[in-house]
Order: C-alpha cells, then structure tokens, then sequence
C-alpha cells in the first residue's frame, strides 16, 4: 500500500492532537489546518469536511489495529500475555488513535464508537482461542480496560501505578493460570 501523502498525515496528526489536548468541539476544519501548518483549502484537499477527518482518523486506527495484532499474533508470550502487558498505556500511535476515537464516540459520534467496538471484536477474536470460555476471555477484556482506564489516571509517573511495572509479571501470570484453556 503507498504511503499517504506527508500534508495527508499532518492534518491527521493535528486534528488528533486538538481532540485530544482541547476536544473534540475546539477541532474545527479552521484550527485543524492553523495546529497542522496548512491552509485550509490545503486541508480540503485531503478532507472535505470534518466528517471526512473523522473518517481518516478511524482509518489510522483500524490500520493501527491491524498492526497490534500481527503483533499480538507473533508474541513469543502469546496473546493474553502480550495484550494484558499491552494494555498499560505507553502513549504511542495506537494508544492516542484509541483515546481520540473515544473522545469522539463520547462526543456522540456513531463511527467512531462503532471503530471502536470493532476493533475490540478483532482483539476479542484473538485471544479467543487462547482462553477456556467466554468468562475467561470476559476476564482478560475486562482486565485490559481496567489497567488501560487506570493508567489513563495517572499524572504522577509510573511508580504510581497499580499494578507497578514489577508487580504486572505476576498479574499476567494469574490471569494465565486463571483463563487457561
């Protein structure tokens, strides 16, 4: 697949950072193309409206989505271990693709909470096979979203954290004892 165009991406990335920093009201077509350094006829070329920018972000975040789980596919830990150690957010490209999408779904946008469910069936699809029954894989879902909606809180750094980045090993390992098929 080509790589999208460089402006393509910056307009992406800004309106990902204006969502994200200032919400989703505050990323208009106009502040969009001022935070990505283009005009705004240079920002319609790529997008004819916000909903079209919408759209190029749940594009990005199925892509990215993709990415995770050849990953999570390949993982020497398997995929519970690999999606459970996973689920601590690092700030990277999946993780702000996933909180702009929510921010977007809580903002009443129907794409985006409908991304977001898929991409949560792909996971689900995966792990699937690797646990004994749905209450296991119930487990692990529910685990992520839990460590995932914990580390979102967190202002303080990582010391702060529950689980700490030591104590995540022994977590992994009881969710595996407890969900093994």
């Amino acid at each position: 697949m080509p790589r999208p165009p460089l402006a393509r991406e910056r307009v992406l990335d800004a309106f990902e950072e204006l969502v994200l920093t200032e919400g989703e009201r505050a990323a208009t077509i106009e502040a969009t193309a001022k935070a990505a350094g283009v005009s705004k006829g240079g920002l319609l070329y790529h997008f004819g409206s916000k909903d079209e920018l919408v759209a190029g972000l749940l594009q990005r975040l199925e892509e990215l989505t993709t990415a995770d789980l050849a990953r999570m596919n390949a993982a020497d830990e398997g995929p519970v271990s690999y999606y459970v150690r996973t689920s601590v957010m690092e700030d990277d490209a999946l993780d702000r693709a996933l909180v702009t999408a929510s921010r977007l779904a809580q903002g009443g946008s129907v794409a985006a909470a409908d991304a977001l469910r898929d991409s949560r069936r792909r996971w689900e699809d995966t792990i699937r096979p690797h646990v004994r029954d749905q209450a296991g894989l119930d487990l692990v879902m529910l685990l992520s979203d839990g460590l995932y909606f914990n580390n979102s809180l967190d202002v303080n750094g990582s010391e702060h954290l529950v689980p700490r980045p030591d104590e995540l090993s022994a977590l992994i390992a009881l969710v595996l004892r407890a969900t093994a098929p």
